[in-house]
């Protein structure tokens, strides 16, 4: 089959030798042959090579008679026929990336992803033990990124999303199940260690099965009921064998896992045949939660707590304080960033086991840091729980 430029519709008219023309205002654009052609006046199969870029004829329409890829004109027929360049994405196959290239570009979000991740959890932590106002720490990290996102938009580094007030409307459930998963999170970071929270925050996977089976009424197969086993086996052998263990850190990982849960299925409804971009999309999920949390924050917390807390913070610390909280705030709003951004390249699958494997890195790094203290059954709970994690997103895939 030849290929050729696509050119706004134009008449082709044919002529005796076999061939093709396109015409537009009077001047000869391109010519091309409809492969084989056979004429009354000669039975030879004629074909000629397009004198430029090679045509892909999209539909042929007329008083000629089609059949298969054999074209039979009549003498006065006229044939019409829409083409496209074969360079642009309209010819399958063309200009798309290589595996091995697509394969580099998700290697490097998740190892983007990950890194942000660890560093994010760090100061996020160092900012908690020294200044323990989660509500506050919380809506500082939604600050942060809003700020960042307008600036993008505003000197067009970032193209500005077009939405409606039903894009917003749609993307309000999502933020509220959003800021109080951030919300918990941090709380519960504050009260326990990184590494406890993320073991528990681990069992996402459970929530979301138990949600989607009770309020949904979606039903799985056996394996993956299955697979819960070993992931809140793990969680409840690392809680109660945690040397740190409270309470408010442990509902607090709870109720983020839960509502996390309800952001995604939420997400999913929402950004279902949107066409803003990852990035943008948490960027006005972010500004969404920010106007959602605010008056929250202070109400629990308020002015007065937070400026004594700082100058505390201050004197105990050093200037180097501020620069903590505007690293996590920045931190918090990049990971999650390029979580949404991975979410555009890959697989809800995919996706998952980069999860898991995000909080390995994420557990392992704030033990090291940090010198948690962990008692081998400790760490089996974890091990199994992270285990049971990743089995799930195997099983959830057959």
């Amino acid at each position: 089959m030849i290929s050729t430029v696509k050119q706004p519709a134009s008449p082709i008219t044919t002529r005796g030798s076999g061939g093709v023309f396109l015409r537009k205002r009077g001047s000869l654009l391109q010519s091309c042959s409809l492969v084989p052609v056979k004429t009354r006046e000669n039975n030879a199969l004629r074909s000629m090579v397009p004198v430029q870029k090679p045509l892909h004829l999209a539909c042929v329409v007329g008083l000629g008679k089609f059949s298969g890829s054999v074209v039979r004109r009549e003498r006065g027929d006229l044939v019409a026929c829409g083409a496209y360049e074969a360079e642009r994405s309209g010819v399958e196959g063309a200009g798309a990336p290589s595996e091995a290239a697509k394969k580099v570009k998700i290697g490097i979000y998740f190892a983007t992803w990950w890194a942000l991740n660890v560093v994010f959890n760090i100061y996020n932590k160092k900012v908690l033990n020294a200044y323990p106002y989660p509500w506050l720490t919380s809506t500082l990290s939604l600050a942060c990124g809003s700020l960042m996102m307008l600036i993008s938009w505003a000197t067009r580094i970032a193209e500005p999303p077009k939405t409606d007030p039903e894009f917003w409307k749609t993307l309000f459930p999502v933020a509220v199940a959003h800021t109080i998963g951030h919300v918990a999170a941090t709380v519960s970071m504050s009260k326990v260690a990184v590494s406890f929270t993320h073991i528990i925050k681990s069992g996402e996977p459970a929530f979301s099965v138990l949600v989607s089976r009770f309020i949904l009424g979606e039903t799985f197969p056996v394996p993956v009921y299955l697979s819960l086993l070993p992931i809140i086996g793990g969680c409840a052998l690392a809680a109660v064998t945690e040397l740190n263990f409270n309470m408010i850190g442990f509902m607090g990982a709870m109720i983020s896992n839960l509502a996390f849960v309800f952001r995604n299925i939420f997400s999913k409804k929402g950004m279902k045949g949107k066409s803003v971009s990852g990035m943008n999309y948490y960027a006005c999920l972010s500004m969404l939660s920010l106007l959602i949390l605010t008056p929250f924050a202070i109400a629990v917390e308020g002015p007065q707590m937070w400026a004594a807390g700082y100058q505390t913070a201050l004197s105990q610390i050093g200037p180097q304080f501020i620069w903590w909280v505007a690293a996590q705030s920045i931190f918090y709003h990049l990971y999650n960033q390029v979580s949404y951004m991975s979410l555009d390249e890959i697989s809800p699958l995919t996706f998952s086991i980069g999860n898991t494997m995000k909080r390995i890195s994420v557990i392992v790094s704030s033990i090291i840091i940090f010198h948690t203290p962990v008692q081998p059954i400790n760490a089996l709970g974890a091990a199994i729980a992270i285990l049971g994690t990743f089995l799930y997103s195997q099983v959830f895939s057959t």
